[in-house]
């Protein structure tokens, strides 16, 4: 008697539970999330109609495991550069590794950094924000998704809530109400310099090409940093001004280069700054690795070790 009284009170406990995760539907779910998917547009230049997409369709409208446990909207895996927190889930395998967010936020701005940062989804910020499609069916040929029929089902969930209506025509007023509302602790700026400017990684770093007019100090506010910043992370002194179509880094560059560039034959009219900005590797970094000191230049032929110290004779 007392065994079967547990297992009914266990079970109307069950219930209860049950019942008090209330199942959102796809349009509350819009309703609840389309501003924060519109700043992270502004921030990142990724159409908001596709973010809403995605995340009503990775998280079943807010409904799915890993969204309600996991604050994941996204689907997205740990991948190797993840350092976050960690959960693990079946998917396309058994027990794969999901990363794990403190809010829903988080997860939408990673979303927007995960497809920015990565190289293979450097294609689609050429498109236009009013692009949906174009979009979709990138992301579905970037890899984004195995389901063949991805890039259909953002299009439809798109057009049956017209949701290509927040990537349009938004005035300055709205941006800055968005912008105000979604700021980060830290004040920094939310406006993505992305939209404007081409932003190509070079060795897993963020780079732009100076463009007529440009100014450290110029684009140090467009990318939000300090001026300093910029120098340091070019190897520069203060005072010197940048060239156009020089490569700028807007992060620290590294200590060595990719692995498929080891060595580099230097030629007249390289010097030993152009291959730090070429191959993203810090310039006195660059000359301890070849044995040099700093201001050395090399003999047309040498070859500039990138990745392995020089040899001794």
């Amino acid at each position: 008697m007392i065994r079967k009284t547990s297992l009914s009170i266990f079970f109307l406990i069950f219930v209860l539970v049950g019942f008090s995760q209330r199942i959102n539907t796809r349009e509350e779910y819009i309703k609840q999330y389309a501003e924060l998917a519109v700043s992270e547009m502004i921030r990142s230049g990724v159409p908001a109609s596709i973010t809403l997409a995605q995340a009503c369709l990775e998280s079943g409208n807010g409904n799915s495991t890993l969204s309600r446990k996991s604050n994941n909207h996204f689907g997205i895996k740990c991948k190797s550069t993840w350092n976050g927190k960690r959960v693990y889930h079946d998917d396309d395998e058994k027990g794969e590794c999901f990363r794990r967010y403190n809010s829903v936020e988080e997860s939408f701005i990673d979303h927007s950094d995960f497809l920015m940062l990565n190289p293979r989804y450097a294609s689609l910020f050429q498109l236009k924000l009013t692009d949906y499609k174009g979009w979709a069916r990138g992301l579905k040929k970037a890899g984004y998704a195995t389901n063949p029929h991805y890039a259909n089902h953002l299009i439809r969930i798109i057009e049956d809530h017209k949701l290509y209506l927040y990537d349009e025509g938004l005035d300055q007023s709205q941006i800055a109400r968005i912008q105000q509302s979604h700021k980060p602790a830290d004040g920094r700026s939310l406006i993505n310099p992305y939209q404007t400017r081409k932003v190509v990684m070079r060795n897993g770093l963020k780079s732009i090409v100076v463009k007529e007019g440009d100014t450290f100090q110029r684009i140090a506010q467009e990318f939000d940093m300090k001026e300093w910043e910029i120098y340091a992370y070019n190897d520069y002194e203060k005072g010197h001004q940048p060239r156009v179509n020089e490569i700028l880094y807007v992060e620290p560059k590294r200590r060595k280069a990719e692995k498929n560039h080891q060595i580099h034959r230097f030629e007249a009219d390289d010097t030993m700054h152009f291959l730090s900005q070429r191959y993203g590797v810090k310039l006195n970094r660059l000359y301890r690795l070849n044995r040099m000191k700093p201001g050395e230049r090399p003999e047309p032929g040498t070859s500039i070790y990138l990745r392995k110290k020089k040899p001794r004779n």
